[in-house]
């Protein structure tokens, strides 16, 4: 690779690099080239202040107080819930459910409807390609129910072998649990067909959104997805805030995930009864502030549009991939089409770690390790790779100073 100068979408022209504050902000000597938003995204003003504004002037425990002030905070809180369900298009509002994180979304729904629905007679049908939250909760699950777990394979270049998930999709299969998009590789998963598929033989049907609902507009109802989670933090809200979607009668016939204060109906020292979804699953103080963070990402998303988001971030992918397959040197993962904004990669047999430590010292910020996907780096025969992954924020400088970046890589182990 060879030095390469700036390009069309540059610094000067990202007209929203500037909402985020971080940019001007970056204790580092040299200017910060964040190339980790599928790790966590960075937070635009509207969410910073917003979360700010709702500490200094709203905040209040929610739902149980009769003066104004936890009134106000509660009409936030529920405003949050209804925004999030009009922009994954939601039947109802009530089947949006708060937790802390995608992560025990998805613990939720295998300690509850899981419990409840799966036995020792029955499969969970998971990909190679899962990030580890997707696939940890089933096999604590298989330990206490015996339910039995099979593996779709990933074809040579990292997308799923689709001739494989219909040959294990049986009638045994009572839940298919999938990623939208590989956090690992960025690839996308046909997940319409998957799920259509799925339904045919009266099989529920997870989907881990957390990085297809960044670069994808999604509709849930459109999707016929059973469950769908993400977290706050990829979409450039608040961390501490994740969400489950869940099919409204597939909520009410759930049995509580964790018991405490806001979901019963009454208690007495013998017994307990419980309210309705999406109460009956947020047991104790919520994270109200993250909740109403979130609300103002969704806001500052659809002023932009997602579509233009994508645009946007599919400009850089194809620039930074023409740019990297210039190089013999370098090994890509999934660099053909029908991918989001993750560039994973190894550069000869310098190992991942050296080469985020070497790009850290000029300011560029990726990824590197085997990403909480440890089946899909055994996949390849490989332990990990370097990831750079592409936000709203990014531009072509971002890009070229990656390039130039690992051009001194090059340089340092020659």
């Amino acid at each position: 690779m060879t030095n390469v100068e700036t390009n069309s979408i540059n610094s000067d022209l990202n007209p929203w690099k500037s909402d985020f504050p971080i940019f001007d902000n970056n204790l580092s000597e040299k200017p910060l080239v964040f190339l980790d938003s599928a790790a966590s995204a960075q937070k635009p003003n509207i969410v910073i202040n917003t979360v700010r504004d709702f500490y200094e002037s709203e905040y209040a425990n929610i739902h149980r107080g009769v003066y104004s002030l936890s009134a106000k905070a509660t009409e936030s809180y529920e405003s949050a819930r209804k925004k999030v369900s009009n922009f994954i298009g939601a039947s109802r509002v009530e089947e949006i459910i708060f937790t802390k994180s995608a992560t025990e979304s998805i613990n939720l729904v295998a300690n509850s409807w899981g419990i409840q629905n799966l036995t020792s007679q029955d499969e969970i049908l998971i990909t190679t390609m899962e990030h580890h939250a997707n696939i940890v909760p089933w096999h604590l699950l298989r330990e206490r129910t015996g339910v039995k777990i099979r593996s779709v394979k990933l074809d040579k270049e990292g997308y799923l072998d689709l001739d494989h998930f219909h040959e294990l999709l049986n009638p045994k299969t009572k839940l298919v649990a999938i990623t939208q998009t590989s956090n690992a590789l960025g690839v996308n998963n046909p997940i319409p067909d998957i799920i259509k598929a799925a339904h045919a033989i009266n099989a529920r049907v997870l989907v881990d959104g957390c990085q297809g609902i960044v670069h994808n507009s999604v509709n849930v109802q459109e999707l016929d997805a059973d469950f769908y989670v993400f977290s706050g933090h990829k979409l450039y809200g608040p961390s501490g805030i994740g969400v489950l979607y869940g099919k409204y009668e597939l909520l009410e016939s759930m049995p509580p995930y964790q018991g405490g204060g806001d979901m019963i109906v009454t208690v007495t020292t013998e017994e307990s009864t419980y309210t309705v979804p999406p109460f009956k699953f947020e047991a104790g103080t919520p994270p109200i502030a993250s909740a109403v963070g979130l609300g103002a990402a969704i806001t500052f998303i659809e002023e932009i549009g997602i579509d233009v988001i994508a645009t946007h971030e599919n400009k850089l992918l194809k620039y930074a991939t023409s740019l990297l397959q210039d190089s013999n040197l370098i090994t890509l993962f999934a660099p053909t089409t029908n991918k989001a904004g993750i560039i994973s990669f190894i550069y000869e047999d310098i190992h991942p770690h050296d080469i985020g430590t070497i790009l850290d010292q000029e300011g560029i910020a990726v990824r590197v390790g085997h990403h909480c996907a440890q089946p899909t780096m055994q996949h390849f025969g490989i332990t990990g790779t370097v990831r750079a992954s592409l936000g709203l924020y990014n531009t072509m400088d971002d890009i070229d100073s990656l390039v130039n970046g690992l051009d001194k890589v090059k340089e340092i182990f020659s």
